[in-house]
């Protein structure tokens, strides 16, 4: 029997791996002793929104990259738990496309339904993790920021590693930029569009940051928008305002020079250049390296780490996502499953080659639709390995596929259209205002659905 789990972040993966153990003591089954740790005074990860940028209150870096004004990119259909609807939680269905505060309630609706508050200690950073090959085990170094000690470190059998991947910016330089007039900054640091208001934008970068900043600050009145690309653009039919160009090469002054020789005055440069893979507080054995991908290297079934630990380090939520929730709590049901050893793992040269053998598929595909048939069937593959305690069929492709053909018809129109509900078979109600003239996105006014 496992004595005791340490779990790093209390976001989605993080409280799904809590609630799958609160789930199973209520049903009377024994759990190990568990200690969550989180950095912020709250939980829900990205979703706990923070208007800080840069340190927080105690000159730790500032975890959080959500923004003001966020909707949902995706389908709320493709990402409600099977088990927990949002009509369950609502009581009523609900447009497809909640903005941020509709979707953190959802969560906590999730969360509240397990008493696991009381595994999670807030506030609390982990300085270092290190595996003790001599007993088999991890010792895990905290310190709690609200008194400023460090505590002595921590014995754990097991270490789930669920602090995210989307906290640490990537950010790339350009001549001349060190001397550009004007502002200059991630999107991590992105907080409320209206800052740009008749402002000139350049925004770096071709991925999902991007194509939605460009459409915050449009709607929100920015000026006009030019995104720029490095190894393809984005395509979309933009609205006016918004364009693409290949990669910016130098900055004179406010005047931005483009790969294709033109050129363009800008008051902003925002990079949306994306984010790295970091897990400072792991040893150089322990520590993952990765782009964001959708399956990282030497990750068996894309939670083990094979490099170090004996099997006994689990990451969570690593990797780049379709699927997002639902994946989160299959994959922490696995580890959960995993770490009471309701299964064991095969030798290791198979556990190679099948993470391999997901690389590989994953570095042959060719289009979004091929991505999503991935993870559908990764995300599929893990629930029919867990059995009866996941009886559900995540498979949400063709709403999916039917989301990025609308996507592509009008990127800024996709946010109003309606979907079914896989698993209660309900079609969402039409959002009483469309997207781009929706400039109120409080939970209480997105639930008020009479037309405005």
């Amino acid at each position: 029997m496992v004595g005791k789990v340490c779990i790093i972040g209390a976001g989605p993966s993080g409280l799904s791996v809590l609630c799958w153990f609160a789930k199973r003591r209520r049903e009377g089954k024994t759990i190990p002793e568990l200690v969550c740790y989180e950095k912020q005074s709250n939980w829900g990860g990205l979703w706990n929104y923070t208007w800080r940028t840069g340190s927080d209150q105690y000159g730790e870096p500032v975890h959080g990259s959500m923004y003001r004004y966020l909707w949902s990119n995706g389908p709320k259909e493709c990402l409600e738990f099977p088990y927990y609807t949002f009509e369950d939680h609502y009581g009523k269905p609900i447009p497809s496309f909640p903005p941020r505060e509709v979707l953190f309630d959802y969560l906590k609706g999730r969360w509240n339904q397990e008493d696991i508050k009381k595994y999670i200690k807030f506030s609390t950073v982990v300085r270092d993790v290190c595996y003790n090959q001599a007993t088999d085990d991890f010792t895990v170094s905290t310190k709690d920021l609200t008194t400023d000690e460090v505590a002595d470190g921590e014995r754990f059998d097991y270490v789930v590693v669920a602090s995210g991947h989307y906290s640490i910016p990537n950010v790339p330089t350009f001549q001349g930029i060190e001397k550009f007039p004007g502002r200059v900054m991630h999107a991590h640091d992105f907080r409320e569009a209206n800052e740009f208001a008749g402002k000139r934008l350049l925004l770096i970068g071709a991925s999902y940051s991007a194509e939605d900043i460009a459409l915050q600050c449009l709607k929100y009145g920015a000026k006009n928008i030019i995104c720029t690309w490095r190894t393809k653009a984005m395509g979309f039919n933009w609205p006016d305002g918004i364009s693409e160009r290949p990669l910016v090469q130098k900055f004179e002054g406010k005047t931005a020079f483009f790969k294709d020789g033109t050129t363009a005055e800008v008051d902003v440069v925002l990079m949306c250049t994306g984010y790295l893979h970091s897990y400072q507080f792991l040893r150089e054995n322990l520590r993952l390296k990765s782009r964001n991908t959708l399956y990282p290297s030497n990750l068996y079934k894309g939670i083990v780490w094979m490099k170090g630990g004996n099997n006994k380090l689990l990451y969570l939520g690593v990797q780049d996502q379709c699927y997002t929730y639902t994946m989160f709590d299959v994959c922490a049901l696995w580890a959960a499953k995993l770490i009471q050893a309701d299964f064991t793992l095969p030798p290791r040269e198979q556990m190679e080659r099948n993470w391999q053998s997901w690389a590989e598929r994953n570095s042959e595909l060719k289009d979004v639709f091929q991505m999503i048939d991935f993870q559908t069937d990764y995300v599929q593959e893990l629930a029919k390995e867990c059995g009866s305690d996941y009886p559900y069929d995540l498979d949400v492709a063709d709403i999916f596929y039917a989301w990025a053909k609308h996507k592509a018809e009008n990127v800024a129109t996709y946010r109003d259209q309606s979907y079914a509900s896989k698993f209660t078979g309900t079609k969402s109600p039409i959002h009483h205002t469309t997207f781009m003239k929706a400039l109120d996105d409080s939970l209480q006014t997105f639930m008020d659905q009479r037309k405005n």
